[in-house]
């Protein structure tokens, strides 16, 4: 899978940064709440272990997968808090290590599926060099919420760049899960690494419907770990301005988002799903 293997050493650095971030806790820093409504530092930890055992099925055995599917459609509003809290009900030590195993066993089972591997997934069927992505937004974007219950300021990374692509072209989702119709012209999208200052383009040069501004602001607001009134992006035409106040980069119905002031993973003051 030599397209898949950037990101997948991508996803794996990006869950051994978290993992250095959680491993030495103690008991009552696991406890900590997180800004997601309900979720401690350890829901956020049980909730990415739980995905990944849901993605390494669907990689080794999609037939069983296919009742997870079904679990899924039976509870939609409460299977991913179930499974996050049961995970959290481990002692810590115990829950971490259940998280390094699924990750490790999803990261090779990744790295040895056959080229043009499709996965089933609870939206459509991923390519592998998507999945992988997909693993690396969430660890990432969860990792946010971990970094923020302990008040921890991480250093952003090019590693953003698979975050923001998955935003980008998310975007008609996130108009779909609303039950609006998407703009029927492209956007373009100019986003400023952190790292190098290098500009991540998307989409036509002359798209009149633009949205610019920094790569970490993009991926805070796609993956609604910020409000866009905290964030330094700006919008040109009223398509770009809507998609602003409802853009998700994840699966599921329409994220509740963050209240205006949070500024997770940013400078205080800085700036214009669970």
């Amino acid at each position: 899978m030599s397209d898949a293997l950037p990101v997948l050493d991508d996803l794996r650095s990006e869950s051994e940064e978290l993992d250095r971030l959680v491993a030495e806790l103690g008991e009552e820093r696991w406890a900590l709440a997180t800004p997601a409504p309900g979720w401690t530092v350890a829901h956020q930890i049980a909730h990415l272990a739980w995905t990944d055992r849901a993605a390494l099925l669907a990689a080794t055995d999609p037939e069983a997968f296919g009742a997870e599917i079904e679990k899924a459609a039976a509870a939609p509003g409460t299977f991913v808090d179930e499974g996050a809290e049961e995970g959290a009900a481990l002692p810590p030590a115990q829950l971490l290590a259940a998280w390094r195993s699924a990750r490790a066993r999803l990261w090779q089972a990744l790295r040895d599926a056959p080229a043009g591997t499709r996965l089933p997934w609870y939206g459509p069927p991923m390519a592998v060099p998507s999945m992988a992505g997909a693993r690396l937004m969430e660890t990432w974007a969860h990792g946010q919420d971990v970094a923020d219950a302990l008040g921890v300021r991480r250093a952003p990374t090019d590693r953003l760049r698979h975050v923001a692509r998955i935003g980008v072209r998310a975007r008609d989702f996130a108009f779909a899960v609303r039950g609006l119709g998407a703009p029927g012209e492209e956007f373009r999208v100019e986003l400023t690494s952190p790292v190098t200052g290098e500009v991540w383009a998307y989409g036509p040069e002359d798209a009149a419907q633009r949205v610019t501004g920094p790569a970490l602001d993009f991926c805070l607001l796609v993956t609604q770990r910020a409000h866009r009134n905290d964030l330094a992006l700006r919008a040109e035409g009223p398509d770009a301005d809507r998609w602003l106040s409802l853009a998700q980069a994840f699966a599921g119905p329409p994220g509740e988002g963050r209240e205006p002031g949070a500024g997770a993973g940013r400078e205080p003051g800085a700036g214009a799903g669970r």
